[in-house]
């Protein structure tokens, strides 16, 4: 068995040398403890969070890609209990895991990124929600599609309302952009981070 004595002994350290760490001192240890689970297989999850003009987001992702995009307004430690629910238990903060994918919608927000590059762990999706949802990336930046063309498209006219809740239910708002899908008469419809940074979205891809 594969055993990292000299990482332990580096927390042990840490540890002991203050009762009340500073927090350059856990900082490490945190960095540590990252490292340490990621080398023993029992990190599943990483996550972090990080500011945007839209508000704090946590990112999340499993080692096949970028798995949920969350708006604080949806409670992150309820977003973190669903994911242990629904994918695994063994979740970390990791912020250097989702380096790229932090780089990248920071990028987004200062109009440098138009398209995403990201993997993403679509996991969290199936059937009808998961087929709308993969459209979903193919609407061009500062576009917009009805939900009814979005129906059409991905070839059941009828389906206006699955097409909503597929948008509503979207675990990657922002990089899989459900802000580009409007009512049929123009306006927003709902939006999983609230109407505001649904239109702040949008004005701000318009005026790229």
């Amino acid at each position: 068995m594969n055993t990292d004595t000299t990482g332990d002994q580096e927390i042990s350290d840490l540890l002991a040398h203050s009762a009340l760490p500073s927090a350059e001192t856990m900082e490490r240890l945190h960095r540590r403890l990252e490292e340490s689970a990621q080398q023993a297989g029992i990190l599943d999850i990483a996550y972090t969070t990080i500011d945007s003009p839209v508000g704090t987001l946590l990112l999340a992702a499993t080692d096949k890609g970028l798995l949920r995009v969350a708006y604080e307004s949806e409670d992150f430690d309820k977003v973190l209990d669903t994911l242990g629910t629904k994918v695994s238990r063994r979740i970390l903060k990791a912020p250097r895991r989702l380096d790229a994918a932090a780089f990248e919608v920071e990028e987004y927000f200062d109009r440098k990124r138009k398209t995403f590059d990201l993997n993403l762990d679509l996991s969290l999706s199936s059937g009808f929600r998961r087929l709308v949802q993969e459209h979903l990336p193919e609407i061009g930046y500062g576009m917009t599609e009805s939900y009814k063309q979005v129906a059409t498209i991905v070839g059941n006219p009828n389906a206006v309302r699955a097409v909503g809740t597929a948008c509503a239910t979207n675990p990657l708002p922002i990089v899989v952009p459900c802000h580009r899908v409007l009512r049929t008469d123009g306006t927003l419809g709902g939006y999983i981070g609230g109407l505001a940074a649904k239109t702040a979205l949008l004005e701000m891809e318009a005026a790229a």
